[in-house]
Parts: C-alpha cells; structure tokens; sequence
C-alpha cells in the first residue's frame, strides 16, 4: 500500500514547496546583497584590500588578522553583537551558522557575516528588503515526470582529480571531482563527473543540458544521493535538478560545469530558471 509519502509526485511538490520558502526566506539567497570588499579586478573580495578598515555601504572597521576579523563600531554605526548594542572592539571568526543568526546585525534587519574563502578574509551583507527579494516571483520548475529518473552508475576514480572550471564570478578554481556517473537516455550512454562528499559519500554534480540560456538556466546541480558501497549503483533522478545560488544572487561563487559535463539533451525536469522579473540572469 502506498500513501502521500511514498508518491514521488507528491514528493517532489512538498521539496518544490520547501525550496521556494527557503530561497525567498528572509534570510535566503536572495538576500545576498554583496560580498564585500569587492576588488577591482573583480576576484575574491578581500578585507585585506582595505587596510583602513572602510568598507562602502557597511557600518564599522573591518580590518583582517591572523586570528579572524577585527570590527570597531561606534554608536553611529548602529551595530549590535549577539543581540545587544555593540560599541568598542571584537575579533570574529567565520561563521558557520545561517545568515539569520549572525552574530553581527545593523539596522533595518541588515545582517552582517564573516567569511574565509581561499584563505582570504571578507563580509557578506544580507538584506530581507533586497531588490532581487522583493522582485522573486518564483522558481519555473517541470512538475515529476518519471522519465527522467534513470537506473545509473557511480565508477570511482583512483584518486580525487582537480580541474581547473571556470567560476560565476569570472574567475578559474580547482574543482575536486571524485568519479564518472553514468546512466543510459533513450538508448545513448551519457556520463557526468562529479565531486563525493567526504563526509557521507553524497554524490554532486554540476550540469548543463540543452535547454541552457532558453528554456533554463545556463547549469544547474544536481544531487543524486549515495551511491551502493558495493557495485555503485544509483538512481539519477533530474527532478531534483536545482538552481545553483549564483541564479539567486550575483555575489555567490559558483563552479561552472567542468568539461565534459554538459548533456546533449533537454533535461526538461526539476528547476528550470528564475518566474518573471529575474528570469533575465539566465
């Protein structure tokens, strides 16, 4: 017998559901406002580039040390620290918790939040009245269709294998990728290499397709699960194609698919590109 739970149809409209609230939370990606300082270059931002500790549009001195990152405020700057008025000198670490609860908050529910990212020290500024906010009128998504969820196969690789991807923000990284998945469509054999969590084995994939810069977005991730330990079968299942955070938000990096890892056919499931206004940044 089978109920609510066990229908992947219904499934997949209560993960489309959460998924929508979750991006238009307050909080969400698409509060990002900026990753700052912004460098000139257009790189990674990096306090380091602002040793007087100003950094435009955002209250306080930020300055980097090898400790974390040092913020003076004054009264004016309108700060708070883990909920109360914050005047005088702190030193923060990156954060790991949600953006929601940051230590650092400024006025009109602005929230601050320290990053390091390749070894560099910077900011992110979240804003619950960002544009992008109040201009999200959705996420295009192709309702369950069964025809995209193919039997597939994880081949390890021997060791991890760094390529060199093109990211969001203009820039080449080293992208860790821990094997070959592949599955058959419509009689064709396809592969996509994909990156393994080092922590539960999850694998993750970085994807285009056909219906990139037309009726989708340029890649899309994808996040089939964990593979069987002992011959490596997995199920690809498109449906759960998500938008990276970069088609949210232009202040995420975000690796583009590596070589080889866009599919000669429309994967026509799952997230497809941002309803309306932002569907533009396709």
């Amino acid at each position: 017998m089978s109920d609510d739970a066990d229908d992947p149809k219904t499934a997949w409209r209560k993960r489309h559901e959460h998924r929508v609230a979750s991006v238009s939370a307050p909080y969400g990606p698409l509060s990002l406002i900026g990753t700052l300082p912004q460098t000139p270059s257009g790189g990674t931002p990096t306090l380091s580039d602002h040793p007087e500790g100003r950094i435009p549009a955002v209250p306080g001195r930020w300055r980097a040390t090898e400790g974390g990152v040092a913020l003076t405020a004054s009264a004016e700057d309108g700060l708070s620290l883990d909920g109360e008025p914050f005047t005088g000198d702190a030193v923060l670490a990156a954060e790991e918790a949600p953006p929601a609860r940051s230590r650092i908050a400024a006025a009109r529910d602005v929230r601050i939040t320290v990053i390091r990212r390749e070894g560099e020290w910077a900011v992110r500024v979240f804003d619950p009245a960002s544009a992008a906010r109040r201009a999200f009128a959705g996420i295009e998504a192709t309702a369950y269709d069964p025809d995209f969820v193919l039997p597939g196969r994880f081949r390890p690789y021997g060791e991890d294998r760094i390529v060199q991807v093109a990211n969001a923000d203009g820039r080449a990284r080293g992208f860790g990728l821990g094997g070959e998945l592949s599955f058959a469509y419509r009689g064709a054999e396809h592969t996509l290499q994909v990156a393994v969590d080092e922590d539960d084995g999850s694998l993750w994939a970085v994807m285009g397709d056909a219906t990139a810069g037309s009726s989708g977005y340029r890649f899309r991730f994808l996040g089939p699960g964990v593979p069987d330990p002992v011959d490596g079968s997995i199920t690809v299942d498109f449906n759960r194609t998500v938008l990276p955070p970069c088609a949210f938000a232009d202040h995420f990096i975000c690796p583009f698919p590596p070589p080889g890892n866009t599919l000669p056919f429309e994967v026509a499931a799952g997230e497809r590109r941002l309803k309306d206004a932002l569907a533009a940044r396709i």
